[in-house]
């Protein structure tokens, strides 16, 4: 496979992992749709200008685009990761959460994907509602993203509308949290949540993990200092 091949198998799988069409990345680089088809068939040259277009709408650094990391390239519409098998469960009963009033920590945990907006207000919702009974800057918040997979175990990232939607919800976390650790399922969504937490302005507060397992959980506990949690484990624990 020669680079260009490489590269655009590479642009693709990242778009199916973010839930995004040909026509939706196009308008985000603000790119032709027939430029981002020909990207992805690996036959354009592409300038180093455009490379960081399609970095900065996957909301991702060009170092990670160039990166080993690896994933499907399923396509993200409803042939896709977005498939009905995907939301059989409702949100509410994908979605957990925990406080520890002793150490002030609240724990919360989202399995599969987010629909849309709508799971995100629901989330906000809850959290923010709870956050409510607390001072400014007194609540440590532990995120467990650990999970956020497709029913065939594929790993995936924030939609866009998903990924607007978390920064809205970061910006009234921020008045009550004094520190934020992210458990992600990949490094692609350590680098969308970086990018998240920078527009939502919490990104001082907030660190996104990954990394083994075990490793992961005890290195955030440890940020939290705190050693153990009702909520989140390990996958073993």
């Amino acid at each position: 496979m020669d680079i260009r091949s490489e590269f655009g198998q590479r642009v693709k799988e990242l778009r199916a992992r973010s839930g995004m069409s040909q026509e939706l990345l196009a308008h985000r680089t603000g790119l032709d749709r027939t430029y981002i088809s020909g990207v992805e068939r690996g036959e354009r040259n592409l300038s180093l200008l455009n490379i960081e277009k399609i970095a900065d709408a996957l909301q991702i650094s060009i170092k990670y685009l160039f990166s080993g990391e690896r994933f499907s390239s399923t396509p993200s519409t409803p042939a896709g990761y977005y498939q009905s098998s995907n939301f059989l469960v409702p949100f509410k009963d994908r979605f957990h959460y925990h406080i520890d009033n002793d150490k002030k920590v609240l724990a919360f945990q989202v399995n599969g994907l987010f629909s849309g907006k709508k799971d995100v207000d629901y989330l906000t919702s809850v959290i923010i509602g709870i956050c409510s009974a607390y001072g400014k800057d007194e609540l440590n918040i532990l995120v467990d993203h650990r999970n956020m997979k497709t029913t065939d175990g594929e790993a995936v990232v924030y939609s866009p509308e998903v990924s607007e939607a978390a920064v809205l919800f970061q910006q009234k976390l921020t008045t009550y949290s004094k520190k934020v650790i992210a458990l992600c399922n990949s490094e692609f969504m350590v680098q969308q949540l970086n990018h998240v937490a920078k527009s939502s302005g919490i990104h001082e507060k907030a660190l996104h993990l990954f990394e083994k397992d075990k490793d992961m959980v005890e290195r955030a506990y440890s940020l939290l200092d705190i050693h153990g949690n009702e909520l989140i484990k390990t996958s073993s624990g």
